[in-house]
């Protein structure tokens, strides 16, 4: 993967902004790109040159889970210290960014927490499986190398942190909420089983830049029916990318 466009994707990451809504073509006008009908998924390579990884790539994600090789992972170090700052509705999903100050480390590399934001169903599959909802964590390295830890959510009790995140959560797109007193430990999204899948992955929107490390975690959280029924509406429906080739990568645990 070439690493000036993983960094560029970084970079807009970094700027608090998920890649979502356009990429401005050579005429300035701007290539949308959705979940449904002519812009949806299937389509997403075609809509743009900037795109064509969607297309093309042989590291994309989200995958199935299936098999995986026992490769007796390090454990994560979660250093998330710090408060949300905002939850915003960006028309393609809601997005929570954090203040600066937390971070992940992974094989000795330190990546910074940017922000989380979930999708409906899960992208990612475990053993077929899928779920109601799926948080992506997504982290950057000094080199803007990006790495995203995934959380699952079965249908179950209501989740209390999220229940706190859902008070603001927009429901119209570019609307924006404040968090900081509402939110503040990000710690209890996480399982308390830590154990996880790892697979070299890509970017789940647009421009679907590979080069991404993912960490999936095995232990679900529990999320109500209604909780999920909330965040659809927001988000007008569903917002997952479907299931991508795992070709010659291996998931390792």
């Amino acid at each position: 993967m070439n690493k000036i466009t993983v960094f560029s994707a970084a970079l807009l990451l970094i700027s608090g902004t998920v890649i979502t809504n356009n990429i401005a073509t050579a005429d300035n006008r701007p290539t949308q790109w959705g979940y449904t009908g002519h812009n949806g998924p299937e389509n997403w390579g075609s809509l743009s040159p900037n795109y064509q990884m969607c297309n093309i790539g042989k590291n994309q994600s989200p995958i199935n889970i299936t098999t995986s090789l026992d490769a007796n992972l390090p454990s994560i170090k979660f250093n998330y210290k710090t408060p949300p700052s905002e939850i915003l509705n960006n028309g393609k999903t809601i997005q929570v960014n954090v203040e600066p100050g937390s971070n992940i480390v992974v094989d000795g590399v330190t990546y910074a927490l940017k922000q989380y934001h979930f999708h409906t169903p899960s992208e990612n599959h475990i053993a077929g499986k899928d779920f109601p909802l799926e948080a992506h964590f997504v982290h950057a390295d000094a080199n803007g190398n990006l790495a995203v830890v995934a959380v699952m959510f079965e249908q179950g009790k209501a989740n209390a942190q999220l229940a706190k995140i859902w008070e603001k959560l927009p429901m119209k797109a570019d609307e924006k909420n404040a968090l900081k007193t509402e939110v503040k430990d990000v710690h209890s999204l996480l399982p308390q089983n830590l154990e996880y899948y790892r697979f070299n992955g890509s970017l789940t929107t647009p421009p679907c830049s590979e080069g991404v490390k993912w960490m999936v975690m095995k232990e679900p959280l529990t999320v109500s029916k209604q909780q999920v029924e909330k965040f659809s509406q927001a988000v007008n429906g569903t917002n997952n990318r479907p299931i991508q080739p795992q070709n010659a990568r291996v998931v390792i645990r």
